[in-house]
Formats: structure tokens, C-alpha cells, sequence
């Protein structure tokens, strides 16, 4: 079941270059998932990285947080259209925690507390692109908005950016996640609007 909230109400302004094709302006947060939002305690999470061997390199909460941490200032939009200007995070770079990581596929399935999958190319994960994030606007992110951690991949559509992450397993092959599973677009660029299969 699909949770909803606030923040659908929004103006479109369809003269900001900042707004990518067929979205609307929000000053909100909008919260959507598609089911419960779990539990997580810091003591008990783990984030993961499965090579495609199965050979895995994880950290605890205390390790994630000695890893290099970095600020991103970013525009978020999501396929149900609403976009949010000028977001503030804090993530470690999947850059630093693939360092050392030996593969040669090119495709990740993220998976999260909570059983959501979605699927995501290397080239979208790398190069400064994508984080796991876990402050949002100087504050601990919340559990409704994918917190202790999440996936953030401000590029592509924010279903992407997938909540509560825990690990990302590397595939030879791009198989489709939960909601590319259930018609939305593999890849999820906002500027192309690929929103649906």
C-alpha cells in the first residue's frame, strides 16, 4: 500500500530552468513509500556492498561515519511530478565505498530495510553522483524520509533514491527493481521524463 502526504498542492513554474518537463514546485517534503516505514536502530544497521562473486564489504553505523562525509546541495524531483529546489544532505560518496570494491559489471540493485528494491547503472552511482545520505536540512533525516540512511541520486527521479538503503549487490545484468517491476521506467531520467516502461 502506497503511503501519501502533504505537498501535492504545488504551483508549476514552467519558466524555471531548474524544473525538468511536466513538474510543479513544491516548498514541502512530500512523504511516499510503498508500504510501512521500518524501524531501524544505528546499532543495528549495516550497509553492504555484494559483489557480483558475492564477496562483501560492509560497515557498521560507527565505521559509515568515519568515512569521508561530504555536503551536497542539490535539486530533488519526483516521478509524481513535484520537484524541490536547493536541498541540503550529508552522505558519504558511493565513489569512497566502492574504492577498493573489485568488479566488472556494470548494473547495482539497491535493496532496503524493509524488502524495496530498485535498480540503478554503475555510471548513474559514480563520479559524484550518488551518496548515502544521512542529515537532511542539519538534522538527522528522518525515518519517513529513508532515515538512518538512504540512497540519493539527485539526477534521476527520487524513487531511485531508494530508503532505508542497506546494501547494494552488483549485477552483470540490469534487472528491474519494485516499482520498475510495476511499470515505471528502468532508468528514471527526470530532462527525458522517462517515468514509465
Amino acid at each position: 500500500m502506497a503511503v501519501f502526504s502533504r505537498g501535492f498542492g504545488d504551483r508549476r513554474r514552467e519558466s524555471d530552468p531548474r524544473l525538468p518537463p511536466g513538474q510543479y514546485l513544491t516548498e514541502d517534503f512530500p512523504v511516499l513509500s510503498a508500504g510501512p516505514t521500518p524501524e531501524i536502530d544505528t546499532g543495528e544497521w549495516r550497509f553492504t556492498i555484494r559483489t557480483e562473486a558475492g564477496e562483501d564489504t560492509s560497515w557498521t553505523w560507527d565505521e559509515f561515519q568515519a568515512l569521508p562525509i561530504e555536503d551536497i546541495d542539490t535539486d530533488i524531483h519526483c516521478v509524481t511530478r513535484w520537484t524541490k529546489l536547493g536541498t541540503s544532505w550529508r552522505g558519504v560518496s558511493l565513489d569512497t565505498l566502492m574504492e577498493g570494491i573489485d568488479t566488472s559489471v556494470e548494473y547495482a540493485m539497491a535493496h532496503s530495510y524493509g524488502g524495496y528494491t530498485t535498480n540503478v547503472p554503475l555510471e548513474d552511482l559514480l563520479g559524484g553522483k550518488a551518496w548515502i545520505a544521512f542529515e537532511f536540512d542539519g538534522e538527522p533525516l528522518d525515518p519517513e524520509h529513508g532515515g538512518p540512511a538512504r540512497l540519493l541520486i539527485p539526477h534521476l527521479y527520487f524513487w531511485k533514491s531508494a530508503k532505508w538503503v542497506r546494501a547494494l549487490v552488483l549485477h552483470e545484468h540490469d534487472d528491474p527493481g519494485f516499482w520498475e517491476q510495476n511499470g515505471y521506467h528502468l532508468h528514471g531520467d527526470p530532462w527525458t521524463e522517462e517515468r514509465y516502461w
